[in-house]
């Protein structure tokens, strides 16, 4: 009873307008005097919990996010990815999906692909022919590859909370953030068939390939980003956290002296953003810590597992609530909120019916990308809104769609193929 007071408050005052970091203070206190805990010494074990070098690879990928919006690396990402597409009816948003899929797989986060490919794209889609409540409903969904394709801010938050490896949790995330990009690139071919009147210039082929030979040679150096990172982590040249701190001491000179797009004062305000971030997110985890600390001592994870095990007996039914649930958590709370607090109360669950931890990371990620566009809250999907100069109102029918054939999809198929997700762990040896 306790817990479920504690997590509705959460749920009740972040509607209510209350900053998430004053929602989770609040979670805690509740907790502490549901269960009568002294909240002194738990304060103490939080702290150390938070106290991790894993947890260091995070101001430095939100770092990289924010110097490849202000250092011109999206830009020539979008150049690129164009010149490969090609510039046919469908292009555009093809390209949109790729750039997001691109700059996921350097970012990790899916704000600053929609600061950063929304605000260079919307524009010239509309005079492409597409409806500007399409093009923000489909940077919205988009946008939220950055949370499959690692490296992820949200993947890295699930493996420190669950206590799993990193790596392998980036890997789980891989292939589902594939299959939503390619899905995405599909649903967005047939809808523009019908609905985007563009005829584009025929473009001989080798003038095509000239112009991919020179986008291709001005974002090189921001393709060897994720190069960069995947390849060091996974070819046991540094761990996540080193690759973080390569890619913030890789992304700097790029934006200063390659690109020149990053001046001193964008720097500045790089680090200012960044650190305000970071100091939101850790104080989340604090907290989320604590409450995590409570749950164990009161047996919460355990009493849930039972409930569901008597309630369901069939596990394809457990997996279909667990996605539900975290479903309509991810339209009330961001995916930050959703991961740090669900993730340790249901992995025993899913533990209990055969699911593997690293699995269930695909499941959170994928599950987290419907709620997250899903009002009311819809953070991701507001942030299109302002982006794109739109009304809610318009956007949601677009982006419904999206999510009803590409992304609810996405999320089935990884609950019920395990090997979707797990392919990648087992074979460089990070699962058995």
């Amino acid at each position: 009873m306790g817990a479920l007071l504690a997590i509705g408050t959460v749920i009740v005052l972040m509607i209510i307008g209350v900053p998430v970091v004053f929602s989770f203070a609040a979670m805690t206190l509740v907790l502490s005097f549901a269960y009568d805990v002294d909240i002194s010494s738990l304060m103490t074990t939080g702290f150390w919990s938070i106290n991790s070098i894993i947890l260091l690879a995070l101001p430095l990928f939100i770092m990289t996010g924010y110097l490849m919006q202000s250092g011109g690396i999206a830009a020539r990402l979008i150049n690129f990815a164009e010149a490969i597409v090609g510039k046919s009816r469908s292009g555009m948003g093809t390209t949109m999906v790729v750039s997001c899929g691109v700059f996921g797989a350097i970012s990790g986060t899916a704000s600053a692909a929609v600061a950063s490919i929304g605000t260079i794209m919307i524009g010239p889609m509309e005079k492409h022919g597409y409806t500007r409540p399409y093009s923000t409903a489909l940077v919205g969904i988009s946008s939220l590859l950055g949370l499959l394709i690692p490296p992820s801010i949200t993947m890295i938050l699930y493996a420190v909370v669950t206590r799993q490896s990193v790596a392998a949790v980036f890997l789980a995330t891989i292939g589902p953030g594939i299959l939503l990009m390619i899905f995405l690139c599909v649903i967005n071919a047939i809808k523009t068939r019908a609905n985007v009147d563009y005829q584009a210039e025929p473009i001989a082929l080798g003038t095509r390939f000239r112009n991919i030979g020179n986008t291709g040679w001005k974002a090189f150096p921001a393709l060897m980003l994720p190069i960069i990172i995947l390849g060091g982590i996974y070819g046991g040249i540094f761990t996540p956290t080193e690759a973080a701190a390569v890619a913030v001491v890789y992304a700097i000179p790029v934006g200063l002296f390659v690109y020149r797009d990053l001046d001193l004062k964008s720097l500045a305000h790089c680090f200012i953003q960044a650190a305000t971030t970071t100091g939101v997110i850790m104080i989340i985890l604090l907290f989320s810590f604590v409450a995590s600390r409570i749950f164990t001592f009161e047996r919460v994870p355990q009493e849930l597992t039972t409930f569901l095990l008597e309630m369901f007996e069939n596990k394809l039914l457990i997996l279909l609530m667990v996605n539900i649930f975290l479903i309509l958590m991810g339209m009330i709370m961001d995916d930050v909120s959703v991961v740090a607090i669900l993730s340790p109360l249901l992995l025993p669950v899913m533990e209990s019916i055969g699911i593997h931890p690293v699995h269930f990371a695909a499941i959170v990620g994928t599950s987290v990308v419907i709620g997250c566009n899903s009002p009311p809250m819809a953070p991701i999907l507001f942030m299109s809104c302002r982006i794109g100069r739109v009304g809610m109102s318009q956007v949601i029918r677009p982006a419904f769609s999206f999510m009803l054939l590409a992304a609810l999809p996405v999320m089935l198929i990884t609950t019920y193929w395990p090997d979707l997700s797990m392919f990648l762990p087992r074979l460089l040896g990070y699962v058995n």
